[in-house]
């Protein structure tokens, strides 16, 4: 007998048992060393701009994809200085912030095609953002129907596409999506 059948209709079932999902590609993130106090955004924003996750580097900003996707395409987009509040960052550093995210939604609708974005920050701990001393904006591309049974049944998602492809194909469509701005 499934779980939650005996629920009045329109009840939903959340499941309190641990989830796995094999993903070994995995490892080599989980075993890394972090000296405390590393930014991974820093690191990314100073690190060789055709390696890694980062899809785009402007002069003030750049875009990694999210190592932790929602789905494929999940882009970060963040300031290369070490800034948590967004009333501190300078205009300029800003406004290029906002322009990042537009050219990021540009090439992911050359690559993927979404039928929406979403897009956001979570500003400060109390918020919810999970690396609150550094801001970025989420670019998450979405289309109708992409929450599958796997979210809503195994409180699981699951990303078609390996990160470093995603990266690859869109650090080529940045270019496209920069030359026909």
């Amino acid at each position: 007998m499934w779980p939650g059948l005996d629920r009045p209709r329109g009840a939903v079932y959340h499941s309190r048992q641990m989830q796995r999902l094999w993903a070994p590609w995995r490892m080599g993130y989980l075993e890394r060393e972090v000296p405390p106090g590393d930014c991974f955004l820093c690191a990314a924003g100073a690190g060789p701009s055709q390696e890694g996750l980062v899809v785009w580097r402007g002069r003030l900003v750049f875009a990694l994809l999210n190592a932790f996707p929602y789905v494929s395409g999940h882009v970060l987009v963040a300031p290369y200085d070490h800034e948590g509040d967004l009333l501190r960052l300078p205009a300029d550093a800003a406004a290029e912030l906002v322009m990042g995210a537009r050219l990021v939604m540009r090439a992911l609708a050359l690559v993927y095609a979404p039928e929406g974005y979403n897009l956001g920050a979570n500003l400060g701990s109390a918020a919810g953002a999970g690396h609150a001393e550094h801001l970025h904006l989420h670019v998450v591309p979405r289309w109708r129907g992409d929450t599958n049974f796997m979210t809503t049944a195994a409180e699981t998602r699951v990303v078609p596409e390996a990160l470093h492809e995603t990266a690859d194909r869109l650090r080529r469509a940045v270019v496209v999506a920069q030359e026909t701005a």
